[in-house]
């Protein structure tokens, strides 16, 4: 063999080495990337501390723990970190003991605002109908939680608090009205399985979107499975049907849910023509209006006679305090956003959308629409201020995340059951009543300020007293505040005390 063979074969085989462990690498890096993946997710992070309180008068010793509960796939990996706040009553187990489940809206809404305003044991303290202005925000011992009563449990939905997907599993696919309450599901039966109550006297309750929540969790638990039934659902500003509410052309039901909660606005502003003695008269007033001849002139449209017109729009002036000339200007039909600037545009003030006790200064006075809604920037940083200080510190929980008070969860997946039962306006009620049908033990419990427009008491009450819900099985209670009536210290007792004597009757 020449020299120039025996180089070529020696270069030959230095190649081949050379690469050979190359490829062999390649070949392993795909399961190590996996292991690492897999190894990248931790242990549940979670705090357990001790605490004493207060509520309803009595003396309660508590176990608070705060952390994450892993949702897992069919293979058993984890797919999402749900955290969630439990208080537990200290002592001897009673099997009698009821246990809440709370959450907040949105959707994307941690449970700040039930946990850290009405609730919880402790509470951020802010000034009625006004901005609470800049930190620091007092946090207080809250004698209104309900704590002598239930053990209670705050969870924030994937997205929102400090929950978030896990390993590879794309966060949207929690995000819809189904995927939501599945998850949910999914957490409370995790959750009754580890603390050993599954026979305990069980209430889920939500505000705002947590009300939809609320129904579409009622379908998972009794009416998917079955197998979990529930004594109670707490709806704290219900919003069930959002087709009736939505503020598009041709909805004339729009007009109608909201036509008491603008009556209920003008007459605290003290902006109608003729002041009311009392609110509620007033208010049944506006409701057998809505209902009868302010309906019936919508629906009449252009064919509507002149002098029935007429009667109408001096009738919704009386109800909205708003001029029949602008009421004429508007066709009869005055949405929400407009009459939040038109009501006190004399004054240069807009009102608030969550609670119309708010009252915002615009850019100008000439805009149709306000810049802002002063009811939620008035106490959102107070609130986030609050649940960070008292879960980092007070709970002891220890994150790099940021608590997320308000999170962008979309596109949200707004579909019903197999998507052939929901498009684009949802109406969950149906669940509600399936459930009262066929659990007789179970009742429901309604919340409303009258000052809310995010979702007017008229709404809810349309919803809940529809066919399919047996008599007496919706209680109704109102409230002399907003979407957040808690906020307003006499109401905060009021709905604690509401809240407790429906729990105790339904143990």
């Amino acid at each position: 063999m020449s020299g120039a063979m025996k180089l070529r074969l020696t270069i030959a085989a230095l190649l081949l080495l050379g690469t050979a462990p190359a490829f062999a690498q390649e070949a392993e890096k795909p399961p190590a990337k996996a292991e690492k993946a897999d190894e990248a997710i931790p242990a549940p992070n979670r705090s357990v501390t001790k605490h004493k309180g207060t509520f309803g008068g009595k003396a309660i010793s508590y176990t608070a723990t705060a952390g994450e509960t892993y949702l897992k796939d069919k293979d058993g990996k984890p797919t999402a970190a749900i955290f969630s706040t439990s208080y537990i009553k200290d002592g001897p187990k009673d099997p009698n003991r009821p246990i809440t489940f709370l959450y907040n809206g949105g959707p994307g809404s941690g449970s700040v605002w039930l946990h850290m305003g009405a609730f919880g044991p402790k509470r951020v303290k802010i000034p009625d109908a006004k901005d609470d202005g800049a930190p620091p925000y007092p946090i207080i011992d809250n004698p209104d939680s309900l704590l002598d009563v239930t053990d209670l449990v705050f969870i924030d939905p994937v997205g929102t608090g400090f929950s978030h997907a896990l390993g590879k599993t794309d966060p949207k696919s929690f995000y819809g009205v189904t995927q939501d309450a599945k998850s949910i599901s999914e957490f409370i039966r995790l959750w009754l399985n580890e603390n050993g109550r599954w026979n305990s006297p069980k209430f889920i309750g939500g505000e705002s979107y947590g009300t939809t929540r609320s129904a579409a969790l009622i379908n998972q638990l009794e009416g998917q499975y079955n197998d979990v039934a529930v004594n109670g659902v707490i709806l704290i500003s219900t919003i069930l049907d959002f087709g009736a509410e939505a503020e598009t052309e041709g909805n004339e039901m729009q007009y109608v849910v909201t036509l008491p909660s603008m009556a209920a606005v003008a007459a605290y502003h003290k902006q109608l023509p003729q002041q009311p003695a009392a609110l509620e008269p007033f208010l049944d007033e506006a409701r057998a209006f809505a209902r009868g001849p302010y309906i019936t002139a919508l629906l009449k449209g252009n064919q509507l006679p002149a002098e029935e017109r007429a009667a109408v729009r001096k009738q919704l002036a009386y109800f909205t305090g708003l001029s029949e000339d602008y009421l004429e200007k508007a066709n009869l039909r005055v949405s929400p956003s407009r009459f939040y600037k038109e009501l006190l545009r004399t004054r240069g003030t807009s009102v608030g959308r969550l609670d119309a006790r708010y009252l915002g200064i615009d850019y100008d006075n000439a805009g149709e629409t306000p810049d802002n809604d002063p009811s939620f920037y008035g106490i959102d940083a107070s609130y986030t201020a609050a649940i960070n200080s008292w879960a980092r510190d007070g709970l002891g929980y220890k994150t790099d995340r940021s608590y997320v008070t308000i999170g962008g969860v979309g596109p949200w997946d707004w579909k019903l059951g197999d998507g052939r039962d929901g498009t684009t306006y949802v109406n969950v009620a149906p669940y509600l009543s399936k459930a009262l049908r066929e659990n007789s033990g179970m009742r429901i419990f309604n919340a409303q300020g009258y000052y809310d427009f995010a979702t007017p008491f008229f709404g809810a009450e349309q919803s809940l007293t529809r066919p399919g819900f047996p008599d007496g099985r919706v209680e109704f209670h109102y409230y002399d505040a907003g979407h957040m009536m808690y906020v307003r210290d006499q109401d905060l007792t009021k709905l604690s005390k509401d809240i407790r004597g429906f729990i105790e009757r339904q143990k």
